[in-house]
């Protein structure tokens, strides 16, 4: 095979990544050890739904790349969601400043740069941060991912699911860890060991070792990521007044003690998401990107069912229209059956210092295209802040690799200042929403017999009594907070989501109620969607004394059915 000169190789780079559509700007080719500007390198926006790996040594710059392209992102108004695990991110909400250097490297790739801020919102992981606090209920997570959190193995983990459909079967609301606690306490006392023999599969020794691991999980001061009010994952798909998509930033800043319930809950913000989306098909560009940093953390010892999960999330999430880009070292850090899923390649620089990083060299060549790059030279020899890199074009098909140098960034590289964080919290229209705790009555309270303490907004009021709030307003708060909702709430659900929002607009006092007309004899469907209507027909068939019975198989119908690829069951899919 002939030898390409400079020239043919820097035609095959310009004509590859010539692209008609909106795109999100890389950087500039270098070829033969030559920096060319007039070579972009890019990446179509209606492509970033395809999934993407950002990979690279410790300190090559992957952090920064994606900060460049989250701020390319938000100007294009496409919402990105990103795991600042360092707090590096924050820095999005500053305009960065220019010197001599940065002037210098941006015209030398042709970019045009100014300083700006972006639109930011911070969130932390059970409020441990300074960030809006993020919940879940112990239900919604569901029985796999909790089950990764404490580390059961595969028994233990189908066990765990036989808990969980108890829970749901019989009622009793899983809303933070004691109500875990308190239904499988129920399960191995004298009491309960009956129904423990009903579900066959559940031993009473190991559901003593998942009360233990629960115990533990505890002891270490979990607690808190569960409970209420629980995080609405549409949160995520909001844009600011001019059009530009928020950055979402979640940090948690003592990931070193609890590395696996971060990356877990990650994965359940996803899958909430893809529960919840409606099919989309192809978009000129992505309703979210979601950047997952940290990910070998996702795989390590993960059970089969959770990778099959994360299989399946990847797999079919694309077409809701989000994409996912993993980021971690090194591309077998991520399971063959994602990473063939992942179209978009940015490959920072690798170190081959042990015969252990030379296999990984070598594994990481074998997944790129055939190219007029020495890959292994390449990836071990380039700098910082420049990555060779391969994506999905247009037409469906891999571009020329190309090492790159990137772009920077236009707001700071690096965290922001705490009076800026903390300002922007305190200005957060999700701060009422999800900045107290509330603990409602739930399995704990229902097996225990004891009255769940008033907090926070959930406190009884006193006087005269209040209407209820929406079905889906925050549990615990009280009528006027529920129905103070934005428009862009009410827009994320009947644009974004593609339903009718469940989040009623202000209205005007009631006008006299009119006289009750003659009854109906028609049946009438029950609120609450498909399991409303059909409780409302078996009601009807079998009369009006079994209409509660109908309304209860219908709900209970609903709990099982609703039970998502990772088992999760969000409070939103049960309240419709």
């Amino acid at each position: 095979m002939a030898t390409k000169t400079t020239a043919e190789k820097l035609a095959t780079i310009q004509q590859g990544y010539t692209l008609e559509g909106a795109t999100i700007e890389l950087g500039a080719a270098i070829i033969d050890g030559e920096l060319h500007k007039d070579a972009p390198v890019r990446l179509p926006l209606a492509m970033m739904n395809r999934h993407g790996l950002v990979a690279g040594a410790t300190g090559t710059g992957k952090t920064v790349t994606l900060h460049m392209m989250a701020e390319q992102l938000s100007t294009a108004g496409v919402p990105v969601f990103l795991a600042d695990i360092k707090g590096d991110l924050s820095g999005l909400a500053t305009a960065a400043v220019g010197s001599d250097k940065l002037t210098a490297r941006t015209q030398s790739i042709g970019q045009p740069w100014a300083g700006k801020a972006f639109p930011v919102e911070f969130l932390a992981l059970g409020g441990d941060g300074n960030g809006v606090p993020v919940r879940a209920t112990v239900t919604s997570f569901g029985p796999v991912l909790l089950s990764r959190i404490m580390e059961l193995n595969d028994t233990q983990e189908s066990s765990l699911q036989l808990v969980f459909y108890f829970a749901d079967k019989n009622g009793l609301e899983l809303i933070d860890l004691k109500d875990l606690r308190a239904v499988i306490q129920f399960l191995t006392s004298d009491e309960g060991k009956d129904k423990l023999e009903e579900l066959g599969g559940l031993s009473k020794a190991t559901a003593g070792v998942i009360l233990r691991e629960l115990v533990n999980l505890e002891a270490q001061g979990l607690e808190k990521f569960f409970g209420e009010p629980e995080f609405n994952t549409a949160e995520l798909l909001r844009t600011a007044p001019d059009g530009r998509g928020v950055v979402t930033c979640l940090e948690l800043p003592t990931l070193q003690t609890k590395p696996m319930l971060f990356s877990t809950f990650l994965m359940w913000l996803l899958a909430d998401l893809f529960e919840d989306l409606p099919e989309a098909g192809d978009l000129d560009k992505p309703k979210l990107v979601f950047f997952l940093d940290e990910a070998h953390l996702l795989f390590n010892g993960a059970s089969k069912a959770f990778l099959d999960a994360i299989t399946t999330t990847v797999r079919l999430i694309r077409s809701k229209g989000v994409g996912i880009f993993f980021v971690t070292q090194t591309p077998k850090d991520v399971p063959a059956d994602v990473l063939g899923q992942l179209a978009n390649r940015v490959q920072h620089a690798l170190r081959a210092f042990t015969p252990e990083d030379a296999k990984a060299l070598k594994a990481t060549v074998s997944t790129f295209p055939v190219s007029d790059y020495d890959l292994e030279e390449t990836l071990t020899s380039a700098g910082i802040g420049e990555a060779v890199i391969t994506v999905m074009n247009e037409k469906g098909a891999p571009t020329p690799v190309a090492l790159t140098r990137l772009r920077a960034p236009e707001s700071v590289m690096g965290p922001a200042e705490d009076a800026l964080v903390r300002s922007t919290v305190a200005g957060s229209a999700l701060l009422g929403k999800y900045g107290t705790a509330v603990d409602n009555p739930s399995a704990y309270e229902k097996l225990t017999g004891k009255a769940a303490a008033p907090t926070g907004k959930a406190a009884a009021p006193t006087g005269p009594a209040v209407p209820e709030p929406p079905a889906d307003a925050p549990a615990g708060q009280s009528a006027p907070a529920g129905y103070d909702v934005d428009a862009e709430a009410r827009r994320i659900e009947e644009e974004i989501l593609g339903r009718p929002s469940s989040r009623p607009a202000p209205t005007p006092a009631p006008a006299p109620r009119a006289p009750r007309p003659p009854a109906d004899p028609q049946p009438q469907s029950q609120p609450g969607g498909v399991m409303g209507d059909l409780g409302g027909v078996l009601g009807g068939a079998l009369g009006g004394g079994l209409k509660s019975m109908a309304r209860s198989m219908g709900t209970q119908l609903g709990r099982e059915l609703l039970r998502g690829v990772f088992g999760t069951s969000s409070t939103r899919r049960r309240r419709r």
